[in-house]
C-alpha cells in the first residue's frame, strides 16, 4: 500500500492512500486536526497556492489549512452560506431575485426581490429549508471550463446579466458551481458540499435579511446580531445615489466607461460628497460645537475630507484650526508595549492624555498654549516656542485612529464635541451574488497611494495590512457608532480607476513571495472592470487624488 509523506500544519504526517488511488483529499486530512482548529476549517494553502478541499495531494507538499477565523476562510464560507441562502429561496419563491447587497453586523445584508416583502414567517421558512440542505450534505461540484462556454450555460439559462458581465473577465479559465440543478460563478473558492455550513443565523431587518455566520468565541454559536441603523442608512443613501446615476454593478460601470459617459457620472459622485460635507459643516455651525473630532480606518480619505470640512465650515463663517495628535506622543521610553514586547503606537496610552486635556481645556477657556512638536528621531517632545490662542467660537479640528474613544478627551464636555467616522463604506459588486468588500477597496487606495508617494511597492503594502487592520479592530470600529455622522468617502466609479495603477503593481508581487495568495486575489475580481484611463474629469480637490496624485488640498 502506498504510503504519502506530508507537512501539515508544521507537522510530518504519513497517510495510506486507498488501492487505485493516487493521492488524498484535503478534506480526508482535514478531519483529522478538525478539534485543533477555533473556527471551521475551509480552505487550505499547499504549498503556497491555495486549494479547496476537494483538491486531491498526490505528492509530498507542505500544507496549512485556513479556518473561519482567517481572512480567506471566512469569505470561502460566507460564499456556501450565501449559495444556500439563494437555493433556499429560490425554491420557496418563484422568479425570486437574490441580492446579495453589502456587510453588516459582521453578516451579510440581503434582499429577496418578488412579489412582496419578506416577513418573520418567511425567515423561519427560508432557514428551516437551509438547515435542510445542510443536513442533506449535498455535493457542490465545481466544474472547470472556458469563459465563453460558460457564458453560452448562463445564457441558455436565462441569466443573461451574468453571461454579459463574463464577457469582460480577462482570464479565460473560468470556474463554474453547481449544486443540484442550481448553477452560479463566484469569483472566489468554495466549499465541497453544503454540510460544511453548519453554523449560520438569519435576522429580518427593514426590507430584507441579514446572513449570519459562526462567532469568533464559539464556531457552533452564530454570530449575535447588532442592529446600525446609521450604517444601513448610508448604505441605503448609497443604494439611491447608485439609482440616480444609473450605476448598481461592475456591468453598468462597464458600459458607461465604454460609452464615454462617464463625465456626468464622476461629477454627480463628486457633487453629492460634497453636499453631503457641506451639511456636515452646516451642523457643526448649528451646535456651535467647539471639538470637532475625525476618526477613520486606513485609506478612507480622512485628509481630503478634514481639508474639504475648513473649506465649508469657513463658508459657515467660522475658522478652524487642526491639531496634531502625533504631537502629544509620550516620550517614547514611557510608550506602552504590545503583547510581542514591541512599542504600541497605536495604544491611546501612548498618548500624553493629561497634557492633551489640559491643553484643550485651556485652549477652550481663551488662554495660550504652548506649541509643542514630537521628534520622531529622538523619540521626544519639543517645544517650538510659539504660543497658540483660539478665539470664541473657533473650532478645533482633530483627526486621530482615537478620535472617538471618549478616554482622548475625557476633559470636555459631550455637547461641545461633533464626532465624525469616515471610512468607504460601499462599493458596487460584481453581480447580484459576488459582492466585493470594502476591505479590498481600502486595501487597493493605499497600495496605489503606497507606491505614488511613499516609495513602498504592493507587497510590502500587502504584509502590512493584517497589522494595519488589527489596529483597526482595537481602536477604530468599536466607537464608530458614538459618531454623530458617518461619512462614506467612496466613489462609484473608482475601482476602474484604481485599475490601472493596482494592476501592474500586483503582477509584480512573484509566486514565492508570501504576498502572492492576496495579490492573486485581488487580481481576480479587478479583471471584471474595464479600466477608466481618462481622469480628466476627476477634479483636483477629489478624494480619489489622494490617492492616484493631483490633489491641490492634500501634500
Amino acid at each position: 500500500m502506498k504510503k504519502l509523506n506530508l507537512n501539515v500544519n508544521g507537522k510530518q504526517k504519513q497517510y495510506e492512500l486507498k488501492d487505485n488511488s493516487t493521492g488524498i483529499k484535503l478534506e480526508e486530512i482535514s478531519k483529522d486536526i478538525y478539534n485543533d482548529y477555533k473556527g471551521f476549517i475551509t480552505l487550505a494553502i499547499v504549498d503556497r497556492k491555495i486549494r479547496e478541499l476537494n483538491y486531491e495531494v498526490e505528492e509530498e507538499c507542505d500544507i496549512k489549512f485556513l479556518d473561519t477565523n482567517n481572512p480567506d476562510g471566512l469569505r470561502v464560507y460566507f460564499r456556501g452560506i450565501s449559495l444556500i441562502f439563494i437555493m433556499a429561496c429560490k425554491e420557496l419563491f418563484n422568479e425570486c431575485d437574490v441580492v446579495i447587497e453589502h456587510s453588516l453586523s459582521g453578516g451579510l445584508y440581503c434582499e429577496v426581490h418578488g412579489e412582496r416583502t419578506l416577513n418573520e414567517e418567511d425567515i423561519d421558512n427560508i432557514k428551516k429549508r437551509m438547515v435542510e440542505i445542510v443536513e442533506n450534505d449535498y455535493t457542490i461540484e465545481k466544474i472547470e471550463t472556458t469563459r465563453q462556454k460558460a457564458i453560452e450555460l448562463f445564457e441558455q439559462e436565462g441569466r443573461y446579466e451574468k453571461a454579459e458581465l463574463l464577457k469582460y473577465k480577462e482570464y479565460d479559465d473560468t470556474k463554474v458551481y453547481k449544486c443540484n440543478d442550481y448553477i452560479d460563478h463566484f469569483y472566489g473558492y468554495m466549499v465541497p458540499s453544503t454540510g460544511y455550513i453548519k453554523t449560520f443565523d438569519l435576522k429580518l431587518y427593514n426590507k430584507g435579511v441579514v446572513v449570519l455566520g459562526p462567532s469568533k468565541e464559539d464556531k457552533n454559536v452564530p454570530r449575535k446580531f447588532m442592529p446600525d441603523e446609521k450604517l444601513a442608512n448610508i448604505y441605503y443613501e448609497a443604494e439611491q445615489w447608485s439609482k440616480l446615476m444609473g450605476v448598481d454593478k461592475v456591468l453598468s460601470l462597464n458600459k458607461i466607461i465604454e460609452n464615454k459617459k462617464y463625465g456626468d457620472m464622476i461629477r454627480t459622485v463628486e457633487a453629492l460628497q460634497e453636499k453631503k460635507i457641506s451639511q456636515i459643516a452646516d451642523m457643526i455651525n448649528e451646535r456651535k460645537s467647539k471639538l470637532i473630532l475625525i476618526a477613520a480606518p486606513s485609506s478612507s480619505g480622512k485628509t481630503s475630507f478634514a481639508h474639504k470640512l475648513c473649506i465649508h465650515l469657513r463658508v459657515n463663517h467660522l475658522n478652524p484650526i487642526s491639531i496634531s495628535l502625533d504631537d502629544y506622543f509620550v516620550d517614547r521610553e514611557h510608550t506602552p508595549k504590545d503583547e510581542f514586547g514591541k512599542y504600541d503606537f497605536e495604544s491611546i496610552y501612548a498618548i500624553d492624555l493629561d497634557k492633551f486635556n489640559k491643553d484643550l481645556t485651556s485652549l477652550f477657556n481663551g488662554d495660550e498654549i504652548d506649541i509643542i512638536k514630537f521628534n520622531f528621531k529622538t523619540g521626544k517632545r519639543e517645544y517650538t516656542g510659539e504660543k497658540l490662542k483660539i478665539e470664541k467660537n473657533q473650532p478645533v479640528i482633530l483627526e486621530g485612529i482615537h478620535g472617538l474613544n471618549p478616554i482622548l478627551t475625557s476633559s470636555i464636555p459631550d455637547k461641545d464635541k461633533f464626532k465624525i467616522y469616515i471610512s468607504a463604506l460601499t462599493q458596487i459588486n460584481l453581480d447580484n451574488h459576488n459582492r466585493i468588500p470594502t476591505t479590498d477597496l481600502r486595501l487597493i487606495r493605499r497600495m496605489v497611494r503606497d507606491s505614488n508617494f511613499r516609495g513602498y511597492d504592493a507587497e510590502k503594502t500587502i504584509m502590512q495590512w493584517p497589522s494595519v487592520r488589527r489596529g483597526e479592530d482595537k481602536n477604530i470600529f468599536p466607537y464608530q457608532g458614538q459618531a454623530d455622522v458617518i461619512f462614506n468617502s467612496a466613489c462609484v466609479y473608482e475601482i476602474a480607476v484604481l485599475k490601472k495603477y493596482a494592476t501592474s503593481l500586483l503582477e509584480d508581487i512573484g509566486i514565492d513571495s508570501p504576498a502572492y495568495i492576496e495579490a492573486n486575489r485581488l487580481l481576480k475580481f479587478l479583471q471584471y472592470f474595464v479600466e477608466l484611463e481618462d481622469t480628466s474629469d476627476i477634479p483636483n480637490t477629489s478624494i480619489i487624488r489622494e490617492f492616484i496624485g493631483g490633489s491641490k488640498i492634500v501634500e
